[in-house]
């Protein structure tokens, strides 16, 4: 049996053809899964029962089970472990502040990248989710928003994996959000974090998607960087920023990129000098991000006057930069703290 959200608008309409029924249906059931949020066959009270039970044999709609949900304090975030339906588990983000709403999405179940600083990375890799997957993340956590009267209004691939590893999953993923027929997200509120890997950047700048491109970059030389993601040994800089130029003048888009400072390590005056000379003349904006902490790995948060001092030196140096304050670091939903497993926490929900 297919995952629905695995199909096309043009694969459903072919289905229904086979099945001799009329043109209108697709648009029935498409607006019923993707703007009604419906995650049963039963729901869909405006299409024949007959057809009900045929869709009913052919395509589930409902794949993942929610396992846990835990928010925070302040009820601005909120942390979603789901199962696929081999058992593998993945997080996902609700993420609530006074102008949006923001879904922080996984495109893998594990992660390959292997960051020293991330949670995600040391747990291994499992394998990636189908386009399906990745879509019916969004559907869920959506329905769930339903019953708040809320709605989403943005969407980061910043969750477990590495989006650009996989890569056409994460493009169906991102042209269904976008589509028209579907959610009609708008591209610019769409996000897409990469560790940067190069040939798939320059990918998905044919694309031609007004999509913003996150690049996760933490160091400002080779050395550095290879210290803190094991990835960089094979993917040098120079290649990183040549494809970040690429991605630029193909989408006119600038590219944000995400500096996660570890104290003592790359916080320095000195690295900030040095990362001011490497995005110099760069249509970019920096985010700086303090250290979330896990149990695996032992670095330290710098103060916020040493956050402050680094943010101003890219600032004279006329590089846009801001400090971004980290959601759900009481619940290890932050950077770098998904890993796809339960957590002691101030508040739990279990759904059975």
């Amino acid at each position: 049996m297919f995952n629905f959200y695995d199909i096309s608008f043009n694969e459903l309409q072919k289905f229904l053809q086979e099945s001799s029924q009329p043109s209108f249906r697709s648009t029935q059931i498409w607006e019923g899964a993707y703007l009604q949020t419906y995650t049963s066959w039963e729901e869909f009270t405006n299409i024949p029962r007959d057809l009900r039970a045929e869709l009913n044999t052919q395509y589930k709609i409902q794949t993942m089970k929610l396992l846990n949900m835990e928010d925070t304090f302040d009820r601005s975030s909120t942390k979603f472990l789901l199962q696929l339906q081999d058992e593998n588990a993945i997080e996902s983000v609700i993420l609530k502040s006074q102008d949006r709403i923001t879904l922080c999405i996984s495109t893998q179940s594990g992660c390959p990248v292997g960051c020293v600083f991330c949670a995600t990375g040391n747990i291994g890799f499992s394998r990636n989710l189908h386009s399906g997957e990745i879509i019916e993340q969004v559907l869920l956590l959506s329905k769930i928003l339903k019953t708040e009267k809320r709605k989403l209004t943005n969407i980061v691939f910043m969750g477990m994996g590495e989006p650009l590893l996989n890569f056409d999953a994460t493009l169906t993923a991102i042209k269904r959000f976008n589509d028209k027929k579907g959610m009609n997200i708008g591209a610019r509120r769409i996000t897409l974090s990469t560790i940067g890997i190069p040939d798939k950047i320059r990918s998905f700048a044919e694309e031609g998607l007004q999509v913003n491109l996150a690049i996760s970059l933490h160091a400002p030389n080779d050395n550095l960087r290879q210290e803190l993601i094991p990835l960089a040994k094979k993917i040098p800089l120079s290649e990183i920023m040549d494809a970040c130029h690429y991605y630029i003048l193909k989408t006119n888009r600038r590219v944000s990129f995400e500096y996660v400072l570890i104290a003592g390590l790359n916080d320095y005056n000195q690295h900030a000098e040095e990362l001011s000379r490497l995005l110099q003349n760069f249509l970019c904006h920096v985010n700086l991000i303090g250290l979330n902490p896990t149990t695996h790995f032992p670095g330290k948060t710098p103060s916020q006057e040493k956050m402050r001092s680094f943010g101003n030196i890219l600032l004279s140096h006329g590089i846009p930069t801001s400090i971004r304050e980290s959601q759900g670091s009481d619940i290890q939903a932050a950077c770098g703290q998904l890993a796809g497993q339960s957590s002691k926490t101030k508040r739990v929900k279990i759904i059975t």
